[in-house]
């Protein structure tokens, strides 16, 4: 029987709009992983396959061409501890202690010992900042750089030797590509890649795969397909393959194994041979087992086994190497069937390992070579295939898409981006500026780590990230950007909390006064104040009250509304009103002109000038549909 193994390596885009790096998890898993996973097979002639995402080749290339010099973090590092402000230093050591503790800190005793103790001096900071990197430091480094060896051997740290190591890591990270490279040509591994940045390709075609996918998911408001965008990704994505490689990619992981079949048609037109997913995929969409070679319309399929991956990635850490691999084979050799195909991350599950997997993966690949045939997914694409009549729409993870939509904070985030291609196309061309900031948007990493499904400690600059990115479409527009992109997705549960909704019919005189207390008290409410954050700038409305009666719909701006010109969207077209500007503005309008349900959007400018567009969270009204639910004590 044939085993074919893909490691995935990707990582998040960490660059900002500035060009800075704001995150070094790239650098790092480079110096740990990138080139030890390829070498470790090599010393076996282990046929593996490798699948190198272009945000990840994109990201080592800019530490290969300018070192270290846009990364934030490794900035902090390259300072004189003493020339760091207590916010710098405070972040310095919050990074230098992020590192699982069993397995990179413990097994350092000065790193040990400065992980436990409480205030830091600053040689204590220095030795610190040293630990963190040479934990960082994968087998091939500890072995080959003389640095490395050396500094390891040492029993305290200064800053002339914190200036040697990053040296010499920054000459390291250019020969990770063309190593991988030269074992391509060699035939020892295949290389695949991923649609550029990351997206979830099925839900950018037509976001509705979801809810086929989980008849339970809950879509966003407002989606519309982006297919014009996923045809991008590819195209971007084969052109940095052959840049890179010399050659053309013959196959696709799908980011996050996400397939459909508008996906693997649109694969197909573009000339790749074969794609990866999830045995969950075949079984929805067959009766067949997954270990032998597939293929729709022409297109080899190929199914990870989820038990065999997932006992790697996630189980055998907490066993001996030898259990492990034993464990591994036992399984493997009661599997009757041409083929067993094991996908998945191929860098961070080592750091939760003994040794960062370095133990497991030697006797993993001795094992194998000795008792299977390995091949690789190039390899593989050749053998004779089983037809599938149908490829069901899912992911690597359940089957499903939930762990990128459906959750209030991720659907918050598509609406956003949804609402920002639609300002886009109101107020401004969709140039070849713009249109690489919605792809970077679209990535699936952003929706991965919204909700309360995975957890990571950096959340909030994965979040202010995303935002960032869409605020930058809104500068690049020269309008401003709403409210909502200045307020944290993470940890909110929406800000739809900041909504609500009617308790009874209103009936205000539109006069641009308050005449009453009473006279929109039991309208609904949308809170529009936010702090100053990320550069937000000047936004002159900080409530929006809305409401109806039997005939009418009302509306009330308060803030700064004098001297502003107010237009109204009705599900994206303009809508005329009755309306009176003074100490607020409130208007009016006939229902008989309103569809039953509706999405409101609401543009104030100044002189011509676009300032805010209301409300700052996406915003349904559903006409004539009674107020009892919306009573709360």
């Amino acid at each position: 029987m044939k085993v074919a193994i893909l490691w995935h390596m990707h990582q998040p885009r960490y660059v900002d709009t500035q060009g800075n790096i704001v995150m070094p998890w790239v650098f790092l898993h480079a110096i740990k992983d990138y080139c030890d996973m390829p070498y470790i097979a090599s010393l076996y002639g282990a046929k593996v396959t490798f699948n190198l995402t272009p945000i990840l080749i994109e990201q080592i290339n800019i530490y290969a061409n300018e070192g270290i010099s846009r990364d934030v973090f490794l900035n902090l590092l390259k300072k004189r501890v003493s020339e760091l402000t207590d916010r710098e230093k405070q972040t310095v050591v919050r990074y230098c202690k992020s590192p699982n503790y069993n397995t990179m800190i413990k097994p350092f005793a000065l790193y040990d010992r400065l992980y436990k103790k409480g205030e830091l001096t600053d040689d204590d900071t220095v030795s610190l900042e040293v630990c963190f990197l040479l934990s960082w430091c994968g087998r091939y480094l500890r072995e080959n750089s003389g640095v490395v060896k050396d500094l390891l051997n040492k029993s305290g740290y200064r800053e002339e030797d914190k200036a040697v190591l990053l040296n010499e890591l920054e000459a390291f990270i250019p020969k990770i590509l063309p190593y991988y490279k030269k074992l391509l040509d060699s035939g020892l591994i295949s290389i695949t890649t991923t649609p550029y940045y990351h997206p979830i390709l099925p839900l950018l075609i037509d976001m509705k795969v979801a809810k086929e996918a989980n008849s339970q998911t809950v879509l966003p408001k407002n989606h519309f397909s982006l297919k014009e965008d996923a045809i991008l990704h590819i195209e971007k994505a084969k052109e940095l393959y052959v840049k890179t490689f010399l050659k053309e990619p013959n196959g696709f992981w799908p980011a996050e194994g996400g397939v459909s079949r508008e996906t693997i048609e649109m694969l197909i037109g573009h000339g790749l041979k074969y794609a990866a997913t999830d045995e969950a995929i075949l079984k929805k969409s067959s009766n067949l087992d997954h270990y032998r070679v597939f293929e729709y319309k022409g297109f080899k399929m190929f199914f990870r086994d989820t038990q065999l991956s997932n006992l790697i990635g996630f189980d055998y850490k907490y066993l001996s190497e030898d259990e492990a691999v034993d464990d591994f084979i036992k399984r493997l050799k009661e599997i009757q069937g041409d083929i067993v195909f094991v996908i998945l991350d191929g860098e961070n599950p080592w750091e939760y390992y003994k040794n960062n997997g370095w133990d497991f993966l030697n006797l993993f690949y001795k094992r194998l070579t000795d008792e299977f045939e390995l091949v690789t997914f190039d390899e593989t694409s050749e053998m004779d295939a089983v037809e599938l009549s149908d490829v069901k729409p899912g992911s690597w993870i359940f089957g499903n898409f939930n762990t990128w939509v459906g959750n209030e904070e991720k659907n918050l985030a598509w609406e956003l981006l949804f609402q920002a291609r639609k300002d886009c196309f109101r107020h401004g061309s969709l140039d070849d500026s713009i249109k690489e900031q919605f792809l970077i948007a679209e990535s699936s990493d952003w929706f991965w780590w919204y909700g309360d499904d995975h957890y990571t400690q950096f959340e909030r600059e994965f979040d202010e990230l995303f935002r960032e990115n869409l605020i930058d479409i809104y500068r690049k527009l020269n309008i401003p950007p709403p409210q909502s992109l200045f307020r944290p997705i993470v940890g909110s549960l929406g800000a739809l909390n900041r909504v609500q909704f009617p308790k009874d019919e209103i009936s205000p005189t539109i006069d641009g006064k308050i005449t009453s207390f009473f006279e929109w008290i039991d309208a609904g409410f949308v809170d529009e104040r936010v702090g100053d954050t990320m550069g937000k700038g000047y936004t002159p409305i900080d409530a929006l009250y809305f409401g109806e009666n039997d005939d009418k719909f009302f509306l009330r701006l308060d803030g700064d509304v004098k001297g502003k010109d107010i237009f109204v969207f009705v599900n994206d077209s303009k809508i005329e009103y009755n309306g009176a500007v003074d100490e607020i503005a409130e208007i009016e309008i006939e229902k008989t002109k309103l569809p039953d349900k509706f999405d409101l959007k609401i543009e104030v400018f100044e002189s011509g000038r676009l300032l805010q567009i209301l409300p700052s969270v996406p915003l349904s009204i559903q006409l004539n549909a009674g107020y009892y639910k919306n009573w709360y004590i």
